[in-house]
């Protein structure tokens, strides 16, 4: 993890998923890119050239850039390499492309809670960007003093196009000194028993080095609901899951089940793209 994006409405969600990068950078000797997505209504800007002389334009460029200056005097970055960036648009394409541009390998993003990512970023942009992008992202939802990973739920379906998804949570455990809670959810329409369900968790880890960690094997109404569950009863630090971009969560985790673990979570989620 050498560059982390965190992508900022200059909220409180948002300062706190800023704080939780920066216990990153130092862990990982990574810089930031701070991005706000500044909203300038299109009527008031020159097609040509988004960023036109014209007052409304000139106003939010200066207010995002006072703030911008208020955030470099926290305590919290100091020491960090933190770089600014300013884009005039509010979608997750633009995420998207500020990753690929600036080479970004990590997005750390805050969350209002119970109403979900949607208060942040327009419309769906913020589901969007934790279904489909192509670098980890952790979404924030509170404050945390420190960034402790002690426990971390792991939940998967444990085929074999996971497995990429799991080295990467183990890199990110290995950093921590956590233990991995290796989690299959059983639900009525994907029973399978738990003999089954351990060889296939144990077929899955087969190979592997990392040996911090445990298996369980949970029944529950949903997969989602099995999630948090267990990662309650755990009282986890944080719990990772897996995304098939476009395609949603695969096979396992169908629908809108990583959006709606994000929002209905209260501890931070981590997502990984398969």
């Amino acid at each position: 993890m050498n560059k982390i994006l965190v992508p900022t409405d200059f909220s409180d969600q948002a300062e706190n998923a800023l704080k939780v990068a920066a216990m990153l950078a130092k862990t990982y000797n990574a810089e930031i890119y701070l991005l706000h997505m500044m909203e300038i209504p299109m009527q008031h800007t020159d097609p040509a050239n988004a960023y036109s002389d014209i007052p409304e334009t000139l106003f939010f460029m200066k207010l995002a850039q006072k703030r911008f200056a208020d955030l470099m005097e926290q305590d919290y970055l100091q020491g960090i390499t933190v770089h600014e960036t300013v884009k005039a648009d509010i979608t997750f394409n633009e995420i998207k492309d500020s990753c690929k541009e600036l080479d970004i390998d990590f997005i750390v993003m805050g969350s209002h809670g119970a109403t979900g990512l949607k208060e942040m970023f327009v419309g769906s942009n913020a589901e969007k960007v934790v279904r489909t992008s192509e670098v980890p992202v952790l979404v924030i939802k509170n404050e945390h003093n420190s960034f402790d990973v002690s426990d971390f739920v792991f939940a998967s379906d444990f085929k074999n196009d996971n497995k990429d998804t799991y080295k990467q949570a183990v890199k990110f455990a290995e950093a921590f000194g956590s233990k991995i809670h290796l989690l299959l959810v059983i639900t009525s329409s994907n029973f399978m028993t738990t003999y089954e369900a351990k060889s296939r968790i144990n077929d899955f880890i087969s190979g592997q080095k990392f040996d911090n960690y445990t298996i369980t094997i949970h029944n529950d109404t949903t997969v989602e609901q099995g999630i948090l569950n267990v990662s309650k009863d755990l009282n986890a630090d944080l719990i990772g899951i897996s995304t098939h971009g476009r395609q949603g969560i695969a096979h396992f985790f169908n629908g809108s089940i990583s959006e709606d673990l994000v929002n209905h979570a209260k501890r931070p989620v981590i997502t990984f793209k398969i």
